[in-house]
């Protein structure tokens, strides 16, 4: 069935002001084509209706920034966010914009420099869980608490692939544009569900954008540019990769390769090169396919729970992929400050984390140093330990054995200071000692000995 722009409209219309119980939209932003698409058609249908009709419900506009978003499209994207919310409020419209990311624990950094996880792929895909469903999940929770119910508009289409069309249909319900939705008390509508890509993008050229007043020249851009003229790159998260070009994290090592980025470099945005090299390292990292690849190389043989078998990466890896983040972010911040691969939160997590994890012979602060030139700042409190380095060894003498104990107590303890819940220091206190009394595994001599 061909696209019709006025019976969509008029759908989207007896949708809206369908029930009386106030069930907020909350729709799925990510400023894809599907996403903008299904927005300003359902903008549309909103304007047309009177001042008291448009009172009916509110309607929540979400975007997830993973916090490892490519940074070119995370500035689109934000710069449409606040146009939405300027428009919104200047025509007295119900739209109000959120945003979610994941908790400071779930971040990709935290989990990939601090406790070590190896770059996703395929096998262990841990990303998806912490950085997309989990903070768009709480979200929707979180609205369902305050209105008892809420319905979620998903940009999906039955023409992207057949899994997706049999995955529309399995969820519908006769008679009914609201679908069953997975999380109690949520319903699920599609709006742009029978529309085909080429009625999508004729759609964006031919009408005006209502928060930018144009007719989506920069969106049909931005493709172009991260697809080297190929088909168009979604970037919803609700939608399949057009091959393996696609726009999302740029730290993906699903894909073997980011064309998109490639393509976006090769069109001028030569600041992203340096996040072309982190991506394709960490992608070497778990390359299975490699002749020469050997698990153990980049990770130790014991997992995190103590276990045996392939575990996280060495500490001396972890520390080179901090340095290369540090230099990338560097490169990024002179091309835009408002550019941050990392921030100063991961950094004091992932410094906290080396330490339970008994790796005091690398630091977040020397890293940070050798980049910056200077000691890295969190608030009022800075993590510089050349002095405190210089005066354990004119007190202990050779003793490194009594340097490495001191040195461990005191970074538990400034580290504890760092963060909002101070609690449990005692235990790290215990542990470390522990360790220097009865060493497992994770002492110095054993792991230095495998890493090196």
């Amino acid at each position: 069935m061909a696209f019709n722009k006025k019976e969509l409209i008029e759908e989207i219309k007896e949708q809206f002001l369908q029930d009386d119980n106030r069930r907020p939209w909350i729709v799925a932003f990510s400023g894809g084509k599907d996403s903008t698409a299904m927005l300003m058609l359902v903008w549309e249908a909103i304007t047309q209706l009177n001042d008291i009709e448009r009172k009916t419900r509110q309607v929540y506009v979400i975007c997830n920034n993973t916090l490892v978003e490519n940074p070119r499209v995370l500035q689109f994207v934000n710069n449409h966010l606040d146009k939405i919310q300027q428009k919104s409020l200047e025509h007295g419209l119900p739209f109000k914009v959120d945003h979610t990311t994941p908790q400071l624990e779930n971040s990709f950094w935290v989990n990939l420099i601090g406790k070590g996880y190896p770059a996703p792929n395929n096998m262990f895909r841990w990303c998806t869980e912490r950085l997309k469903i989990s903070p768009t999940t709480q979200y929707i929770k979180e609205k369902i608490s305050d209105f008892g119910e809420a319905i979620i508009l998903i940009g999906t289409r039955s023409d992207e692939s057949s899994a997706r069309a049999a995955s529309i249909k399995k969820h519908e319900v006769k008679g009914e544009k609201l679908r069953d939705h997975p999380l109690p008390n949520a319903k699920a509508y599609a709006p742009i569900k029978d529309m085909t890509t080429d009625e999508v993008w004729t759609y964006l050229r031919m009408a005006r954008n209502p928060w930018t007043e144009d007719k989506n020249l920069e969106i049909q851009t931005l493709y172009t540019n991260g697809s080297g003229g190929d088909c168009p790159i979604v970037v919803d998260t609700t939608t399949p990769s057009c091959g393996n070009s696609r726009f999302g994290c740029w730290v993906c090592t699903v894909v073997k390769r980011d064309r998109s980025m490639e393509a976006l470099v090769d069109n001028g945005e030569e600041w992203m090169r340096p996040l072309i090299f982190i991506r394709d390292f960490l992608y070497k990292t778990v390359d299975r396919d490699r002749d020469d690849y050997d698990p153990e190389e980049f990770r130790m043989p014991i997992r995190r729970n103590k276990a045996q078998g392939i575990g996280p990466y060495w500490p001396k890896w972890r520390y080179h992929i901090l340095k290369m983040v540090l230099e990338a972010q560097k490169v990024a911040s002179q091309e835009d400050d408002n550019n941050q691969l990392i921030s100063l939160q991961e950094l004091a997590a992932i410094q906290v984390i080396w330490n339970r994890d008994y790796i005091y012979e690398y630091s977040v602060s020397d890293a940070y140093k050798e980049v910056y030139g200077q000691a890295v700042e969190f608030g009022q409190k800075t993590l510089d330990t050349n002095y405190e380095k210089e005066l354990l060894k004119e007190v202990c003498g050779t003793n490194t054995e009594d340097i490495m104990l001191i040195n461990q107590l005191l970074k538990a303890q400034k580290m504890k200071g760092l963060l909002v819940k101070k609690t449990g220091l005692q235990n790290d206190i215990e542990n470390i000692l522990q360790e220097s009394v009865r060493p497992t595994f994770t002492n110095f001599e054993k792991y230095n000995q495998n890493a090196d």
